[in-house]
């Protein structure tokens, strides 16, 4: 009786939860509500607007957040609360989480070409909010008992002591099924099409991002590791170009319009944020240095500076200790965390500055975690310094994590603390030319294969007098990994 109760309940449960999909018409399993959508999308935005920071240029973002609402408009779910904003990195991506929440990356913002492909690139990212489909994912996972992917470099039980991952991040992680993927191409074309976009122009955006993982030597560019590509994905978007059957002969496409408002903007990684060379991180702007361990996988945001060992048992973080005017106080305070077990910290004195440190332990739902807890005073400010595992394993990884730790220290390579991150400059060619030939005029530190890729050409296709060319300008920067 109680495994029929039970499936009984079950069924119950599937009958209330599969509900109509707004954008596509089919009745489809859902355990997040749109309420719980928009309640989610809050909480999330906060986080990847802290975690990944947003492009300081407001008219930049007032731009972009007038076309998506636009297309919005134009979608099957128009009252959401719509937000449209660009994030500074320089990866070339695009993402959105449930709620109306959709960012574009002033990388993809590079290497798009005009106004329309702009527009089919949000109008996909629209497609996966109206067609609901990280609710859906979320959803399937939750009927599985599976929980969110932990979408941190950290594994799970790590990451649920040290928080690195918000759900906001994970939610980023969860893939799309190759149905979502060309649901969201069509939909990208419908929405585009209805603002009088030249929906076409998704098209030359594959093409890039086809052009983009040849030149990365396999390396999934963002874009194809968070949206699979599913292979004949052009002849998809032709296939739906000529269901519309519409006229784009009068369609919008604005290229200079578009071209003009990327002048000036940052180009790459931004140096003066931080960034490793090898197995040493360098900041800058906080005139700080701090050797990782080789090859341990390391990831710097806006928070932290952090790093993986290979098999993912260990984890060394580097943060600010917010609200702390001291080494002491700092360890205090997050040694006397509920959970934290730990005797009292020791002062001690980490390349010239004052610091103060203590071994500890944690207890976590799947085990014990161990580490080293390092907290040191530099520049007006204490940070925090963390390396930490597993208690089965940590032995394995204590002297490396120490030694890493222990590095910290200032900045003093004036090379390094001037260094100045690149820019995109526009200009208009007076004259028949190839990126080739510009570029044994106008010198680049970037490759001549970079330079084609952004302007949606090849280095040895012929340019016509009063093109607009994009160019990256500045100094070459150091060698990452």
């Amino acid at each position: 009786m109680k495994r029929l109760a039970l499936g009984g309940g079950l069924a119950l449960l599937l009958a209330i939860a599969c509900v109509r999909n707004p954008a596509t018409g089919k009745n489809e399993l859902m355990l997040v509500s749109e309420s719980q959508e928009i309640q989610m999308g809050a909480q999330y935005d906060s986080e990847v607007v802290t975690s990944i920071g947003l492009y300081p240029d407001p008219a930049l973002q007032s731009y972009v957040a007038d076309l998506g609402k636009k297309l919005a408009a134009t979608s099957e779910r128009p009252n959401l609360p719509w937000t449209f904003r660009v994030v500074d990195d320089p990866s070339v991506n695009a993402f959105a989480i449930p709620g109306g929440h959709v960012y574009v990356t002033r990388g993809i913002l590079a290497h798009i070409s005009n106004e329309a492909e702009l527009a089919t690139v949000m109008g996909h990212e629209i497609g996966h909010v109206t067609a609901r489909h990280t609710a859906h994912e979320m959803s399937k996972q939750e009927l599985a008992q599976l929980g969110l992917a932990v979408g941190s470099i950290a594994s799970a039980q790590v990451a649920q002591y040290a928080g690195l991952a918000g759900q906001a991040l994970q939610v980023l992680f969860l893939k799309f099924s190759r149905d979502d993927e060309t649901q969201a191409d069509a939909l990208g074309v419908r929405y585009s099409s209805r603002a009088n976009y030249d929906s076409r122009q998704m098209i030359n955006v594959m093409q890039m991002l086809d052009q983009l993982e040849s030149q990365s030597g396999g390396k999934l560019p963002e874009w194809l590791a968070t949206h699979p590509n599913p292979g004949n994905r052009i002849e998809h978007i032709n296939s739906v170009l000529a269901q519309t059957k519409t006229d784009f002969g009068n369609a919008t496409v604005n290229t200079q319009g578009y071209e003009r408002r990327l002048d000036g903007m940052i180009f790459g990684m931004n140096p003066r944020e931080g960034f490793f060379k090898g197995t040493e991180f360098y900041h800058p702007d906080l005139k700080f240095h701090m050797s990782f361990p080789s090859d341990w996988q390391t990831a710097n945001s806006k928070q932290s500076v952090a790093a993986q060992s290979p098999k993912q048992e260990a984890v060394i973080e580097l943060t600010l200790a917010e609200g702390s005017s001291n080494a002491e106080q700092a360890a205090r305070s997050f040694l006397s965390r509920q959970g934290v077990q730990a005797g009292s910290p020791t002062r001690d004195n980490v390349n010239g500055l004052p610091a103060s440190t203590a071994p500890f332990a944690a207890a976590t739902q799947n085990g014990t975690v161990r580490g080293q807890a390092l907290f040191v005073e530099y520049g007006n400010t204490v940070y925090r310094l963390l390396g930490y595992g597993p208690e089965p394993t940590w032995s394995n990884h204590q002297a490396v994590v120490q030694r890493s730790l222990t590095s910290f220290g200032p900045l003093n390579d004036p090379s390094i603390l001037n260094v100045q991150p690149q820019h995109l400059s526009l200009f208009t060619l007076d004259r028949r030319t190839t990126i080739t030939e510009l570029a044994r005029q106008r010198p680049s530190p970037v490759p001549m294969a970079t330079l084609a890729l952004i302007n949606q050409v090849s280095e040895n296709e012929m340019l016509e007098p009063g093109r607009i060319v994009k160019w990256v300008v500045g100094q070459r920067l150091p060698a990452t990994p």
